[in-house]
């Protein structure tokens, strides 16, 4: 019964019965695998779909430190000029003469009033009026404030605020600063129109001084000699790069 009959070699009915079977052997594979994937294929996606979650909730969090630094200037007496430019000056300052406008960085100082100019909008620029001084000749230098922001605002840029302060060349010593014995508390608000600068000048005796020394006993303020300094202007807490000069 299994001998294949028929008008054709026996072997080509072989070759067919093969392929049937082959083929009906297929069939039942894919139909055990269709039911498997259906009803018990399911039992690792949750891992999966765990893992895929946790990896999407992961985040990176950077924290921007915001720069500061921290030399809040005192100074000595010198005696304070008008205003140079745009506004009016207060009393003695004390100045650095910086051909830079101020960096963002930041001192120890009181903090802005609500509704001033914030610091960000400002930038401090102080310079010395000359490159060398003679002996004898008290040094000058020009404090210059720019609101650099977009809109106008208020400041008080009274004498105790901004200060002028003298230190060795390294900076390392700090020698003056016009608020030290001559202290101006008086508030002295100005409006600064975006790109407008008030500039005041100051003068210093050459001498050193140290904060307070107005109500310090037997203050000593010892006559600085021939060599090469810098000087810093600030306002508040902003402060200008530091300039050299020189006391010939």
């Amino acid at each position: 019964m299994l001998e294949p009959n028929g008008p054709l070699p026996p072997e080509i009915y072989w070759r067919r019965r093969a392929l049937a079977i082959g083929a009906a052997v297929i069939a039942l594979a894919l139909i055990i695998w269709a039911a498997s994937a259906l009803f018990g294929g399911g039992s690792d996606t949750p891992e999966a779909d765990s893992a895929a979650a946790s990896s999407s909730l992961t985040t990176d969090v950077s924290f921007t430190p915001n720069p500061s630094g921290s030399n809040a200037p005192d100074g000595g007496g010198g005696s304070g000029g008008g205003a140079a430019g745009g506004s009016g000056g207060s009393g003695t300052q004390a100045s650095g003469s910086s051909s830079s406008s101020s960096s963002s960085s930041t001192t120890t100082g009181a903090p802005v009033p609500a509704g001033q100019c914030a610091d960000s909008s400002l930038a401090v620029k102080a310079t010395a009026d000359k490159a060398t001084f003679a002996p004898g000749e008290e040094p000058s230098f020009t404090i210059v404030i720019t609101n650099i922001g977009s809109a106008p605002c208020d400041r008080d840029l009274a004498g105790g605020l901004q200060q002028v302060l003298v230190y060795s060349i390294d900076g390392k010593t700090r020698l003056w600063s016009n608020v030290d014995c001559y202290p101006q508390p008086a508030a002295d608000v100005r409006n600064l129109a975006p790109g407008e600068q008030a500039a005041f000048k100051v003068a210093w005796s050459a001498t050193t001084s140290t904060p307070e020394c107005a109500t310090a006993q037997n203050p000593e303020r010892n006559p600085v000699g021939a060599g090469a300094y810098t000087v810093v202007g600030q306002l508040g807490a902003l402060r200008s790069s530091p300039e050299p000069f020189n006391i010939a």
